[in-house]
């Protein structure tokens, strides 16, 4: 039942990948990610990854689609003002996407997925496990990154208030 999930939830990533590539209109396109990223999740969900499932939700398909919704519209994005690009741009792109391809495909020669198929402990993934591992061995860094998260908060309000 899980490998016809699975092939469900890959069928799925796969097309919703693609319209978001093919579609003409960036707010389709920003909807059709949201939809990759929660096929996405379910994968994470299969692979016993629950807190990374619901992670992935809030902040990738919750506020960074919020962000990419909001800068689309900011953009005005309107054919009549849109730029041409010249040939060159066009032809570099190409060049960069198929040497993209091929740095992936010489990356997967070698992979064995049948070696890491099934992991020996069944809390692998589990928020007990990563609360463990993160307060116990990561407690020091966990904390330097909290303080620099609230440092940069603090940096944000200062920038962003008006002078009276």
């Amino acid at each position: 039942m899980r490998e016809y999930i699975f092939y469900f939830l890959a069928l799925v990533s796969v097309i919703s990948a693609l319209m978001v590539v093919f579609s003409r209109n960036p707010i389709h396109s920003v909807l059709y990610l949201v939809v990759c990223f929660f096929s996405i999740a379910g994968h994470y969900l299969l692979l016993n990854a629950q807190f990374l499932a619901v992670v992935h939700v809030i902040i990738y398909a919750g506020a960074i689609m919020v962000l990419f919704l909001f800068v689309i519209m900011l953009l005005n994005l309107n054919k009549e003002s849109e730029p041409h690009k010249p040939i060159i741009i066009k032809f570099a792109s190409v060049i960069s996407a198929s040497l993209l391809v091929l740095v992936l495909i010489a990356a997967m020669v070698n992979i064995n997925p049948a070696a890491d198929s099934h992991p020996t402990l069944h809390t692998i993934g589990m928020v007990r496990e990563l609360g463990d591992t993160l307060f116990k061995e990561y407690l020091l860094p966990f904390e330097i990154s909290s303080v620099l998260f609230l440092t940069a908060m603090v940096g944000v309000v200062l920038i962003s208030k008006k002078e009276s």
